[in-house]
């Protein structure tokens, strides 16, 4: 018999630690500090927003481990060379161990956020109960916001566990006796939740909004609808769902890829849903991070004196490096990765020649110097450290961490079409190019379904898992199985945590 009440105990528990339960005490972190909700009055609307604003930051605190463990698995991307996260580094060569703690994390973490962001929901409705028509509405539009990040909590779980629980409330006993839904459910679930919401949300970009900077608005619905019916293969609905964020006229790319993924980036006019920190430009006081040590090099020599190093557990691949090489990248390439000597000497053994770009000092004057870990790092969260707050130290502090940009609603769109949708907003080769433009690659003609995967591999690489969803999507496992590692489709989904196994009406896999 499974151990369902035990679980049930353990959510009860995250909620008397997350905001949901106990508003009497809550902190709530806004854009601009600390909040103290106090004794909600729910016959005051205008408190309704600290709801709301209590979800993103469920939303935004996620564990340092979760986005690691998520894009590991790609061929863009290694472990690297761990000691003390051995299992982690055997994720990369697709040994899993149940037992793991990282794999554990990814579960619960994203589980109790959808429960928080639940009770969020309820706090809402109860200001909704004493609104007056103008509040109900935008009591209505929270709802939707909130709904949108617990779907794409929904979609990681999904895509990483196959057949997962869906839950809409912060009591889940019911819904965890009902056990899990197929992927195939999920998807449609989220599908259904992103229509329902985006007759509800803002007709704006993101950094349009004033009320809350960069929060949800109807393209990001429209993001999250076409994520889902990507991973089941229902291209019409894909290409509907981004032809429809493209024909609104109100994205574009951000000239300058190097610095998208740094201060200057930050909310750009490309972004559909961001992950937003600050320490509010002060050298001390409250901060909101995300933790960026795990993607940085262990030793490095910084441009800006006392900038931290990082730990070496993200490494971009020989692979991609040798991939980006051949295709004459150079703007994508210079951004995507922090070059060693020890890695440029390695691959030059092997016969690579380097452009006269790549250097182990980046373009913001950071030199990366050899370390036991990798021979790589991330240049996609890297914060050159001239960017840093004064007396603020920690590896990439206050950076933002984009989570869907429109590039990525551009090729999804591509690769839709190629796979058999209609077009319903720009062709194919139309979307390839404005990526390739900005890349300073040459234009396209008549693109093909491999050009626009190698697209999203020169584009893409090093983020929340793109490569390796599109290569199990298209079933290409042998380009997973590189460098000593060997794939298989049995090998596609992490098995359930043992904890949970312990605890839930789930059988193992």
């Amino acid at each position: 018999m499974m151990k369902k009440n035990n679980f049930t105990k353990i959510l009860l528990l995250c909620l008397i630690f997350g905001f949901g339960a106990m508003s009497c005490s809550d902190k709530l972190e806004e854009r601009e500090g600390q909040l103290d909700t106090g004794d909600f009055d729910y016959t005051d609307a205008s408190n309704m927003d600290q709801a709301v604003i209590g979800a993103y930051h469920e939303f935004a605190t996620r564990g340092w481990e979760e986005p690691l463990l998520l894009g590991v698995r790609g061929d863009d991307v290694n472990a690297g060379g761990l000691g003390d996260q051995q299992p982690y580094a055997d994720i990369d060569m697709f040994s899993y161990d149940k037992d793991y703690w990282m794999i554990n994390s990814l579960w619960s973490v994203h589980y109790n956020d959808i429960i928080n962001m639940n009770s969020a929901i309820n706090q809402v409705l109860q200001f909704k109960e004493f609104a007056n028509e103008e509040e109900a509405a935008l009591a209505d539009q929270y709802i939707a916001e909130i709904s949108v990040l617990r779907a794409f909590l929904h979609l990681n779980l999904a895509r990483t566990w196959e057949n997962i629980f869906i839950i809409t409330s912060n009591q889940p006993d019911e819904e965890l006796k009902q056990g899990v839904s197929s992927k195939a459910e999920v998807m449609q679930f989220i599908s259904d939740e992103m229509d329902a919401a985006i007759a509800l949300l803002p007709d704006a970009r993101p950094n349009e909004r004033t009320d809350i900077r960069g929060g949800v608005t109807k393209y990001t619905a429209y993001a999250i609808k076409a994520l889902a019916h990507q991973e089941i293969e229902n291209y019409q609905e894909v290409a509907n769902a981004a032809g429809a964020i493209i024909s609104s006229g109100k994205f574009s790319l951000y000239e300058d890829f190097y610095q998208l993924f740094k201060k200057p980036g930050e909310l750009s006019n490309e972004s559909l849903l961001e992950l937003q920190f600050s320490d509010y430009g002060s050298e001390t006081g409250n901060a909101l991070y995300h933790l960026y040590a795990p993607y940085g090099p262990q030793n490095w020599t910084p441009a800006r004196e006392n900038a931290s190093a990082g730990w070496g557990f993200y490494e971009p691949s020989n692979k991609f490096i040798k991939f980006m090489i051949d295709r004459g990248e150079e703007v994508r390439l210079q951004t995507s990765v922090l070059f060693t000597d020890r890695g440029i000497q390695e691959l030059e053994d092997e016969g690579v020649v380097f452009p006269n770009f790549v250097s182990n000092t980046t373009p913001s004057g950071d030199v990366i110097n050899d370390f036991a870990r990798a021979k790589f790092s991330s240049g996609k969260h890297y914060l050159p450290s001239v960017q840093l707050t004064d007396e603020r130290n920690n590896y990439g502090a206050g950076k933002n961490f984009i989570v869907i940009r429109y590039a990525e609603i551009l090729l999804m769109y591509a690769e839709a079409l190629k796979l058999g949708a209609n077009a319903t907003s720009i062709s194919a080769d139309e979307a390839v190019n404005l990526v390739r433009s900005r890349a300073g690659m040459p234009a396209l003609s008549g693109v093909t379904h491999q050009q626009v995967l190698d697209e999203k591999f020169a584009e893409l690489s090093m983020e929340w898992g793109i490569r390796y969803y599109d290569m199990v999507r298209n079933n290409k496992l042998d380009e997973l199985s590189y460098d000593g590692r060997s794939f298989s489709a049995s090998e596609r989904y992490l098995p359930y945590p043992q904890a949970q196994l312990d605890a839930l009406p789930i059988e193992p896999k």
